[in-house]
């Protein structure tokens, strides 16, 4: 899920360090799907199972139905899941997540303040 905030602020976010997947590090399975979608889920094997060799990590990815979309989003997944473990706090889900949180400190702070600026008032006008 997208907010307009992430959007606006991914330009401060560095990703030149994101590492690309090589086809011939993964080792890729199509295994059946289960949950809400009844029969035609069930019986499909339109669910993604890729494991990076190099590291052991494995992502399972059975988002839609269509088998496409699920390669795309597992490969997505990998990605990120890599970045993290190469990159740490410089992989874009931790940059992102200082942004969000450095936001959320200063949204704090402007409520503390306005908070003390309409104690200060009643205090003044004698309302408490």
């Amino acid at each position: 899920m997208l907010h307009r905030s992430n959007l606006l602020s991914n330009k401060h976010i560095d990703r030149s360090k994101v590492p690309t997947l090589n086809e011939k590090d993964l080792e890729e399975q199509f295994v059946r799907g289960s949950g809400p979608g009844g029969q035609s889920v069930n019986k499909t094997s339109s669910a993604c199972s890729l494991k990076h060799i190099p590291t052991g990590f494995v992502v399972k990815c059975h988002e839609d139905r269509s088998l496409h979309r699920n390669r795309t989003t597992a490969r997505k997944l990998m990605t990120s899941k890599l970045d993290d473990y190469y990159n740490g706090e410089m992989s874009v889900s931790a940059q992102l997540k200082k942004l969000e949180n450095a936001k959320r400190t200063k949204t704090q702070q402007k409520h503390t303040r306005r908070e003390e600026m309409k104690r200060a008032w009643r205090e003044r006008e004698g309302l408490d």
